[in-house]
Formats: structure tokens, sequence, C-alpha cells
């Protein structure tokens, strides 16, 4: 039996590579898994594939979490197919990658709606339930960029940091209805665009990081497996850094 046996994850954004890994990390633990998707349903309907084919239980469905109401449906949707919610990985996350004094306006509105404001709709809209029940886990899922700040990403490091913000606001909150409000904090992962970056690149990145090598989604997906576990029932507020040491505190 998995450590998540009889537990209903939703997982947001999990048609990318990393909310692959998250997704079919829960599943193998015997989570039910709703995998969120905004645009790419081919890649999603992938996930649910592969975690079917070994055996789990997931659907996938599609909303606009920058809309409350769309982030409520997803919410509805797993209630819906498996009864419930238990953990809610709020993952979702777009860039637009650019110089402050070059960033447009509606660059800078859409990262911050995607990235932060939709993990407060979703958190508001699982709350709920998670009160009524006494318990539940929610997994933010932050960058180190939040933490340090990266040139070229004002906007991305700013929805991050207030994931942060969010992280320890709504732990505080919820915390004596045993309800567990964490964050992970990625580095350098092999994930996303950084697969696309020119290798000059990649070496001066890693070059920064202590232990010397990218990470794997895999290991980012093992972090959140831990957090929705009975075995972080007495953390909350944290941010668990996933950086090969890159910032360290």
């Amino acid at each position: 039996m998995g450590r998540l046996e009889g537990r209903v994850a939703i997982v947001t954004g999990a048609s990318g590579a990393l909310g692959r890994a998250i997704a079919t990390a829960l599943a193998a633990e015997d989570a039910a898994v709703i995998v969120h998707y905004g645009s790419n349903r081919d890649a999603a309907e992938a996930v649910v594939d592969a975690i079917r084919g070994q055996g789990g239980r997931a659907q996938s469905v599609q909303a606009d979490l920058s809309v409350p109401d769309q982030a409520q449906r997803l919410v509805e949707a797993a209630t819906s197919a498996f009864g419930g919610v238990h953990v809610l990985v709020n993952n979702a996350g777009i860039t637009r990658d650019t110089l402050v004094l070059r960033m447009k306006e509606e660059d800078w509105e859409t990262v911050i709606s995607t990235n932060l404001s939709g993990a407060f709709y979703c958190t508001k809209a699982v709350l709920r339930e998670f009160v009524r029940r006494r318990g539940g886990r929610i997994i933010n899922i932050t960058s180190v960029a939040g933490q340090i700040g990266t040139a070229g990403q004002a906007n991305y490091a700013a929805a991050k940091a207030g994931l942060i913000g969010l992280t320890k606001a709504v732990a505080r909150e919820v915390a004596s209805r045993g309800i567990t409000v964490n964050a992970v904090a990625p580095g350098f992962i092999e994930a996303g665009m950084t697969l696309q970056l020119p290798a000059e690149v990649v070496k001066g990145y890693l070059e920064q990081v202590p232990l010397g090598r990218a990470g794997k989604p895999e290991e980012v997906a093992a972090a959140v497996v831990f957090l929705a576990s009975d075995d972080a029932a007495y953390i909350t507020g944290s941010v668990l850094n996933v950086d090969g040491g890159l910032v360290m505190r």
C-alpha cells in the first residue's frame, strides 16, 4: 500500500515535464490524480495514460486558473471524479522573460495572474473542504528565482516570491485545522526551457551549483510526495529547496 492510498490529489500544470513527474509520483504512492492542463490536452492525456498504464487512477481536466470560477470548477471536477480532494499541488506556471525596461504590462499581468493568482484561487477553492475535514495538504511549487531573483524574470521572480508569502500566510491561518501548507523551490532542473538552453549557458548555471549538476524532475516530485504524506505531518509553512545547494540559508 502506498503512502497516499485513499487520497485524491490535484496537480496543476501537470501536462509539463515537472507536473508530469509530480503527478506520476503521487499516483505511484496510490493517490488518485487530477491532471490539470491549460491548453496542451494531448500532453495531459499522455500523463493520464501513463498513470493508468501503471494501474493508477487519473483524469485530465482543463481550466484557465487565472479565472476564479474555473479554479473552482477544477476542484468540483476532482470531487465528482474521485469523491473529494486531499492534496493540492500548485505547479502551473508560465514565463514571459525580458528585462524590466522592455517588459510589456500584459507580460507582467499574465505571469502574475497565472503563477500567483491561480495558486490563490485553487487554494481558496479547496480550503472549505479541508477545513470541514480538518486536514489536507497544499504544496506550492515556487522557485529559487523567488528567493534570489533572476535578471530578465522580474515578473516570474515576483510571482514565485509571492508564492512563498502565500504559503506562510495560509499555513498560519489553517494550522489549527490540521492543514499543512508548504512550498518546494526547485533550482536548475532538467525540464522545460532549460533543455533548450545553449551548452555554454548551462555550463554557467551549473558552475553555481555546489553539487555540480542539474536536478531531475523526479527529485522535485519526491519532495512533493514527502510533503503530501503523513511523514510530513509536523511540517508547515516551510520552503524545501531542491536545488543542489544553489541557495543556502
